[in-house]
């Protein structure tokens, strides 16, 4: 039964593989250096939803970013690593403990330059994985390119869920609104762009500099899909420090894990990192627009069961 199972993820783990070599080719050509950081780690950032996965004595990590940014901050002036990150407790048709996640980081960049490599790189993949710029998910024709809608958060909430998270914002509130009814009103015929969010749902991100209460944050949604996420980086190791204080007396309010504070990269901070930005891409997400697959299941060939073992 297994190995049947496994036969039939042929075809897809084939485009699972040219998807991935054609994104390796489209960051070589434009000179990012491809880099490899550790998957056990002594702390992982703290962010409020995001609970990662111990691993004896230390923990296995949900995303490289913090690694990959103390290499900008020691003069890796563009980077990428595609690899694996694990989430506790995260499981659904869009979600595995394990997962491939894609991420890059450019000096001297901001959250809309970023913006312009997501568009380039899913126009250069799309063209190698089908030879044009629109796909079928769901029964759904998506025109991937020229245009992505961009809509701001508080215009988003106050459309869809009737108030204004950037103005007063409430963290539960925020997290139940935009999953139940800001992202089911999403177009699903064209990418969409959720941007500008609330500095306390972006610990991680600059503020706007007129608007220290929006963060240059954005998310990009296709098929309905939310599929990556990018940051104008915060570089300022005071700030930084007390977003993780603040992140940290959240979470044990919530009874959650409190993580260490990962003092090498604010260290690294401390150094002088210089402006940059980064986006984080999900491929087994990417993958299951491509070949028209429904669960994160169908993209992996092996995916963890509700009990832990691998199917």
């Amino acid at each position: 039964m297994m190995l049947r199972h496994l036969s039939e993820k042929k075809r897809v783990l084939a485009v699972r593989s040219k998807a991935f070599q054609s994104v390796r080719d489209f960051f070589v050509a434009r000179g990012f250096l491809e880099v490899e950081t550790p998957i056990r780690i002594p702390t992982p950032a703290l962010e409020l939803h995001i609970d990662a996965e111990p691993s004896a004595g230390m923990y296995l990590r949900t995303s490289p970013e913090l690694h990959m940014k103390r290499l900008v901050a020691a003069g890796y002036e563009k980077v990428f690593q595609i690899g694996a990150c694990f989430r506790h407790g995260e499981r659904g048709d869009l979600h595995n403990p394990e997962y491939t996640m894609l991420e890059w980081y450019r000096a001297g960049a901001n959250y809309i330059d970023v913006l312009a490599d997501t568009k380039a790189l899913m126009a250069h993949v799309m063209k190698d994985i089908s030879g044009g710029l629109t796909l079928t998910y769901k029964g759904i024709s998506i025109e991937m390119l020229p245009l992505w809608d961009r809509m701001t958060v508080d215009d988003a909430f106050i459309l869809h869920a009737g108030w204004d998270p950037v103005k007063n914002f409430n963290a539960d509130r925020f997290d139940l609104d935009l999953v139940e009814k800001v992202e089911p009103n999403f177009p699903k015929n064209r990418p969409i762009v959720l941007m500008d969010y609330p500095t306390r749902a972006a610990a991680l991100s600059r503020c706007k500099k007129d608007h220290p209460e929006i963060a240059e944050r954005w998310e990009l949604y296709i098929g309905g899909i939310e599929i990556a996420n990018a940051f104008s980086e915060l570089t300022d190791p005071v700030e930084q420090r007390n977003r993780f204080m603040e992140c940290a007396g959240e979470r044990r309010e919530m009874g959650r894990e409190v993580y260490a504070l990962d003092e090498p990269f604010l260290s690294a901070l401390e150094a002088g990192m210089p402006e940059c930005a980064g986006v984080a891409l999900g491929l087994d997400r990417l993958v299951m627009l491509l070949t028209d697959s429904p669960r994160i299941d169908d993209v992996r060939a092996f995916c963890a069961r509700e009990s832990g073992n691998d199917t």
